[in-house]
């Protein structure tokens, strides 16, 4: 079977509704997979509720099955799994929310998930994951724009693409900020890790993997770095399988 990924940058643009932008697309991802119950990894989302990290994951799997039910769908948490890995196991589907990159790759190396999760995906399960979600089905969580507020136990993630995303990617340097711009962090990261992409993802956009090929989607261009290169811009349509086929 083929990889299906859906990787989307972020759930919500502002002034709209959560998960409102990218609901067609995960609609369109999920239509024919005979996909009803999705599980769901909340473990990014410990900001939900400041008083407890495990009711902040009722809080998240609230949201977000609001989102699924009126697509069709059931969302289920892993948090609620007396077996983790054998709920990884069992899953007609697994979608990973955005939060905090470096709590969500702990809790995963944690639970045994990453070997997990890893295989089934390459079965052909489906995969979505927004912001942190899409951040770890890289090699690994080095291009998240998140706080390491914990430390995980390695920074190798799923490896389902060959490259790594910057979710939320900005161009922009605010008037008056000192620090460096998002360009200038991606091309440290390439000075020291140089076999590799990174894609620029934009809020607003998304990048779907069926197998061998990959698609750009939403409204806006992708910045693509390489170590000793010029950024290149990608619009949506364009071909950019050079992301599955560097190694």
């Amino acid at each position: 079977m083929k990889k299906r990924l859906l990787l989307i940058s972020n759930s919500t643009n502002a002034g709209e509704l959560y998960l409102e932008w990218p609901r067609q697309y995960i609609k369109e991802f999920l239509e024919g997979s005979g996909v009803k119950r999705i599980l769901f990894l909340p473990y990014a989302g410990i900001s939900l509720d400041h008083t407890d990290v495990e009711r902040s994951y009722d809080v998240y799997e609230q949201r977000v099955n609001q989102v699924f039910l009126s697509l069709g769908y059931e969302i289920c948490s892993i948090h609620r799994e007396p077996d983790p890995v054998e709920a990884v196991e069992n899953a007609q589907a697994i979608a990973v929310g955005g939060g905090n990159t470096f709590h969500l790759v702990y809790k995963m190396h944690e639970l045994g998930l990453m070997a997990a999760i890893h295989q089934r995906a390459q079965e052909g399960i489906p995969y979505l994951g927004w912001s942190a979600g899409a951040n770890v089905a890289c090699p690994t969580l080095m291009t998240t724009n998140d706080m390491p507020i914990i430390q995980p136990e390695s920074f190798n993630c799923l490896h389902l693409v060959p490259f790594q995303i910057n979710p939320h990617y900005l161009d922009a340097h605010p008037e008056g900020h000192g620090g460096e711009t998002r360009q200038q962090r991606i091309e440290e990261f390439l000075l020291v890790n140089r076999g590799t992409f990174v894609a620029g993802l934009r809020e607003g956009t998304l990048l779907q993997v069926e197998g061998d090929q990959i698609h750009l989607k939403g409204k806006r261009p992708m910045r693509v770095f390489r170590y000793g290169r010029d950024p290149e811009e990608f619009e949506p349509g364009s071909n950019i399988n050079l992301l599955m086929d560097y190694a």
